[in-house]
């Protein structure tokens, strides 16, 4: 039987929220916002922002980010699949923070996806660090530390911006701030142009072309 990846609690809901690119050259907004030990996460990746993003990278300004409950215990963030996935999570953040090129992070996202039921173990994170180049060192020590910018405030950050633009299942996925398509319970959904790679990649350029 198949459980989707779904948050139900109450915030207020903000359709449109700050951008992250810069001023300068207009890049398209792509986001993923999935839950690391959800298998709809990995399967969003893998069968649709994967292979679009080998195609629109330089097109679009891609984040991942991550859904969760804040609470009021020491500012922190409860996770549906618990702790562990709060680690995961914590985890991915720090790889695109450290490695912001998505070549990068959205690879080792996918690899620790690719086994999801052993995140947060430390054979695995070692493995897709080594995988794609990433030093497992700086990021354990932005996973543990509590500072700003680092471990736990990156994921309350990461939820807060899910809760703003209303974001409640991994995984959703949302171009040009608003809602592009849902994976839920092993199935895509609330996809109005379908959930193809092509399509997406047209929607990007579409987008893309309008801007200049």
């Amino acid at each position: 039987m198949a459980y989707g990846c779904y948050w139900g609690w109450t915030q207020p809901h903000v359709v449109d929220i700050l951008p992250l690119q810069p001023a300068g050259d207009y890049l398209v907004s792509l986001e993923a916002h999935i839950m690391s030990k959800c298998p709809d996460a990995r399967d969003c990746l893998e069968q649709l922002i994967l292979p679009a993003m080998e195609q629109v990278a330089d097109l679009v300004n891609f984040t991942l980010s991550f859904i969760g409950t804040p609470t009021e215990h020491n500012d922190g963030v409860a996770c549906m699949h618990g702790p562990a996935e709060c680690l995961g999570n914590i985890i991915e953040l720090c790889a695109q923070k450290l490695y912001p090129d998505p070549k990068t992070f959205l690879g080792f996202t996918m690899c620790m996806s690719k086994d999801y039921p052993q995140i947060p173990q430390r054979s695995l994170i070692e493995d897709c660090a080594l995988e794609h180049a990433i030093d497992f060192e700086a990021l354990n020590k932005c996973a543990s530390d509590d500072l700003d910018g680092t471990g736990a405030s990156l994921l309350r950050d990461s939820v807060k911006r899910s809760a703003e633009a209303g974001v409640t299942m991994s995984c959703t996925v949302r171009l040009d701030e608003k809602i592009y398509c849902i994976r839920d319970d092993g199935e895509w959904k609330s996809c109005p142009t379908g959930a193809g790679v092509d399509t997406l990649v047209d929607e990007v350029k579409k987008l893309r072309s309008g801007s200049v």
